[in-house]
C-alpha cells in the first residue's frame, strides 16, 4: 500500500474527515504540528500508521523537518489541509521531488504578491498596496478611497483586518492588526514557515458588492468561492459555494453548497477563477478562490489558496455532489488516474443542499449579544425548529464544549472569537439559507446565560480549531 505523510496544523477541513478518507487511500503517518484535537487524538492512533509530535527544535527548520520524516517513513506522497502549512509542505516536495503546489505556493498565501501577480495579468480586483510599515500605511491611506481594509498578508479566517474610515484612524488600526496577528499566534492560528510573515500588510479599496444582482433570493451574500483542484498544472473546478453576508469588517459567518446562481453566471464566476489560478501557476493541490459580486456582473478577486476549502466546505461537496475531495486528492498525488467533474457541478448536480455556521456572539443584524450566554449545543437541538426534512449537528473538533461561556465577538480577532461550527444538511440551499437566518435569530434566546455556567468559562475551556474558508 502507497504510503502518505501528512501535515497537520490549525484550519482546514476537520481532522477527523481527513483522516478517515487519507487513511481508505494509503498509510498515512501524521505529522502534528498543532495539537490533536480531544475529538481526534483518540482515532488517531488507529487510523494512522505513526503520529509525530515534534519538539520546538525540530520545528526550527519546517522544510527540513518535513522533509526527514517523509524519508523516514518512505512516503510517496506529502500533503497538508491547512493554510499555515502549506509554503512548508511546497517547499519539501520540491526537495523531495514529490508532486506539490511547486514555488507558486508563496503567491497563493502572501496577498500582496498575489494582488501583484493578479494585477499583472490584468484580472479585476480592488486597488491595494503592500504595507509593511506605518509610514507604509500612512502613503495608502493618502490614495486609496476612504473606507479601505487593512489585511495581515499571510493571515487566514478574516484575523487582523481593520476598515479605515479616515487616514486619522490609521495609526489605531495598525496598531490593532499588529497585536491581534500576535494573539493569534499565540494561540496557533499564524504562518509556520515564513519568519517574516507577521511584517506583512496589504490595505485595499473595499468594493461595493451586489448579491442582488445575482441571486433570485435574499439572505445570500455579496461573494462566493469557487472550489477545485488543480492536476498537472490544469484548474479542474468542483463546485461554487455560497454564503450568508459577513459581519464587520468581513468575517465569514456560513458557507453553503450549492451556491444557487443560474448555469450562465455560474459560468462567468469559474471562468474568473480559472484566470486566477492559472496566473499564479500552481501545479498540484487543491484550491479555494473567493470572488467579489457586484451590480451589472461585476466581479472582483478576493483571494486564492493552494488548498481545499476549510470550515466543512469539503464534507458539503462529500454529502451534496457525492464527491471525496481528500481521497480524489490523495489518489492524484499518488500517481492514479482520478476522474475529475468535466466541469463545475452546480443545483441540477446537488443531491440536496449543505451549510455550515459559525456561532459568534452577534445577531441576524450584526449587532453583539446584549448579555453573555453559554454554549449549549443540546439545548439549540431541542428548542429551535428548523425546516421539515432538516438535520442539525456539531462540529466536536471546531467547538468549544458545552458548558463554555461564548466569548465576546472581536472584529479584529475574526474566526477566534468562535464558539462552535455546526453543520446543517436539508433538501435545499433555500432551506439552509432559511434555516440558519433562524438559527442565528434563536441563540441569544435560547443559549443559557452566563452566569447560569457551571462549567469551564471560555478563558479556560480549550480553544476551538480555527476555520479560515
Amino acid at each position: 500500500m502507497s504510503t502518505v505523510l501528512l501535515v497537520h496544523a490549525k484550519g482546514g477541513p476537520p481532522l477527523g474527515h481527513v483522516l478517515s478518507r487519507a487513511a481508505a487511500r494509503a498509510d498515512v503517518h501524521l505529522l502534528a504540528l498543532s495539537e490533536l484535537p480531544p475529538a481526534v487524538a483518540a482515532s488517531a492512533g488507529s487510523l494512522c500508521a505513526s503520529v509525530m509530535r515534534p519538539t520546538e527544535a525540530q520545528r526550527s527548520d519546517l522544510v527540513a523537518l518535513i522533509v526527514s520524516r517523509a524519508e523516514a517513513v518512505g512516503a510517496d506522497a506529502v500533503l497538508t489541509f491547512s493554510e499555515y502549512a502549506v509554503v512548508a509542505v511546497a517547499e519539501a516536495c520540491e526537495a523531495l521531488g514529490l508532486p506539490g503546489a511547486g514555488g507558486a505556493a508563496a503567491l497563493a498565501r502572501d496577498k500582496r504578491r498575489m494582488r501583484q501577480t493578479w494585477h499583472r495579468h490584468g484580472l479585476p480586483q480592488p486597488a491595494f498596496h503592500p504595507v509593511t510599515t506605518e509610514t507604509d500605511l500612512h502613503k495608502a491611506a493618502a490614495t486609496l478611497p476612504v473606507p479601505m481594509l487593512l489585511k495581515a498578508a499571510w493571515s487566514a479566517g478574516s484575523t487582523a483586518h481593520q476598515i479605515i474610515g479616515s487616514p486619522q484612524e490609521a495609526d489605531a488600526a495598525w496598531r490593532r492588526s499588529r497585536a491581534t496577528m500576535a494573539e493569534s499566534a499565540q494561540l496557533g492560528f499564524a504562518e509556520l514557515h515564513v519568519a517574516e510573515a507577521d511584517a506583512h500588510y496589504v490595505v485595499e479599496e473595499i468594493v461595493t458588492g451586489e448579491a442582488a444582482w445575482w441571486f433570485d433570493e435574499p439572505g445570500w451574500g455579496d461573494y462566493v468561492s469557487v472550489e477545485g483542484v488543480v492536476a498537472g498544472g490544469v484548474f479542474r473546478p468542483v463546485c461554487v459555494s455560497g454564503r450568508m453576508p459577513t459581519i464587520e469588517p468581513f468575517t465569514e459567518r456560513a458557507g453553503i453548497t450549492p451556491a444557487l446562481l443560474p448555469a450562465d453566471l455560474q459560468d462567468r464566476v469559474v471562468a474568473l477563477a480559472r484566470d486566477a489560478v492559472d496566473a499564479l501557476g500552481l501545479r498540484d493541490c487543491g484550491t479555494h478562490t473567493e470572488i467579489k459580486l457586484g451590480a451589472d456582473g461585476r466581479m472582483w478577486l478576493i483571494e486564492t489558496a493552494a488548498r481545499l476549502g476549510g470550515a466543512m466546505t469539503v464534507p458539503q461537496i462529500e454529502e451534496v455532489f457525492g464527491l471525496d475531495l481528500v481521497g480524489m486528492l490523495v489518489d492524484h498525488l499518488l500517481g492514479r488516474p482520478v476522474d475529475w467533474p468535466e466541469r463545475a457541478l452546480g443545483p441540477e448536480q446537488a443531491r440536496g443542499a449543505a451549510g455550515s455556521l459559525v456561532v459568534l456572539a452577534v445577531d441576524g443584524h450584526g449587532e453583539a449579544w446584549r448579555d453573555r450566554r453559554v454554549w449549549d449545543f443540546p439545548a439549540v437541538r431541542a428548542t429551535v425548529t428548523l425546516s421539515e426534512g432538516s438535520t442539525l449537528s456539531v462540529v466536536p473538533e471546531s467547538s468549544l464544549p458545552d458548558g463554555s461561556t461564548v466569548p465576546v465577538y472581536d472584529p479584529a480577532g475574526g474566526a477566534n472569537t468562535m464558539a462552535a461550527l455546526c453543520l446543517l444538511s436539508a433538501p435545499d440551499a433555500r432551506t439552509v439559507l432559511r434555516d440558519f437566518t433562524t438559527l442565528i435569530d434563536a441563540l441569544p434566546r435560547v443559549l443559557p446565560p452566563a452566569e447560569c455556567a457551571v462549567a469551564q468559562s471560555a478563558s479556560t475551556a480549550p480553544r476551538p480549531e480555527g476555520v479560515p474558508a
